[in-house]
C-alpha cells in the first residue's frame, strides 16, 4: 500500500484530484477541498502528501492529506456506517482532525451543518460511533507541510493563519487562504498576506 507521496504537482483536475509526478510516474490523488489551495503554485515545488489507499475489486484510489492527523480522521470516518470515501473526504475538507474531534466530543451537530451529503441521520451516527474514539495530536503540528516556502514567509504565514482563526475562520479555511496568498501575493509579510488571504475568503 502507498502511505506517502513526495513529488511535484503536474496537473489539477476540476474534480479535486491532482497528478503527483514522482520520479516520472504520475499518481492521481484526490484531496480534501481545503488542501488544494495550500499546494504550491510553482510546478517545481515539491509537495508531500500522507496517502490513504482505498482498494475495491474494480479500482484502487489514492486520497491525500496534509497531515497524518487528517488522514487518521478520514480513516475514522470510514468506519462509520453509511460513510464512504467521497463523503469522508468532504467532511475532512471542511473540518480538520482537531475540529472533528472537538465536534464529536461536544456532540455538536451544528458543526456539520452545510457539508454536502451529510444529513441529520449521518451526523447522529458520526457522533454516536466516534464518541471517545478520536485522539489526535494538534493538526498541522506533526504533519508534513505541503509548501516549500522560505523561512520568513513561512513564519508570516503561520502568524496570519493564527490571526484568521482568532477572527472566527476555521483553521482549514485559513490555511487554504494563506496558501493561496503565498502563491499569488507580491507582499510576503504579515500585512500583505493578511490582506490577500482576507480577499480570498471574501
Amino acid at each position: 500500500m502507498i502511505g506517502r507521496l513526495s513529488g511535484t504537482i503536474e496537473h489539477r483536475e476540476p474534480d479535486g484530484s491532482v497528478i503527483v509526478n514522482v520520479h516520472g510516474v504520475g499518481y492521481e490523488v484526490f484531496l480534501p477541498s481545503g488542501t488544494v489551495g495550500r499546494l504550491g503554485s510553482e510546478p517545481t515545488e515539491t509537495v508531500c502528501l500522507q496517502i490513504h489507499t482505498h482498494v475495491r475489486e474494480d479500482a484502487m484510489t489514492l486520497f491525500g492529506f496534509a497531515t497524518t492527523e487528517d488522514r487518521a480522521a478520514f480513516r475514522s470516518l470510514l468506519k462509520v456506517s453509511s460513510i464512504g470515501p467521497k463523503l469522508a473526504l468532504a467532511i475532512v475538507g471542511v473540518m480538520n482532525a482537531n475540529e472533528l474531534r472537538e465536534a464529536v466530543e461536544r456532540q455538536d451537530k451544528a458543526a456539520f451543518k452545510g457539508i454536502s451529503g451529510v444529513g441529520k441521520r449521518t451526523v447522529e451516527r458520526i457522533l454516536l460511533d466516534l464518541k471517545g474514539k478520536l485522539d489526535f495530536a494538534e493538526s498541522g503540528k506533526t504533519g508534513v507541510r505541503l509548501r516549500a516556502v522560505p523561512g520568513p514567509a513561512d513564519s508570516a504565514g503561520d502568524t496570519v493563519v493564527g490571526a484568521l482563526v482568532q477572527m472566527g475562520y476555521k483553521r482549514n479555511e485559513a490555511e487554504a487562504a494563506v496558501g493561496s496568498a503565498m502563491g499569488t501575493s507580491s507582499e510576503q509579510n504579515v500585512e500583505g498576506l493578511l490582506r490577500a488571504a482576507l480577499s480570498a475568503l471574501s
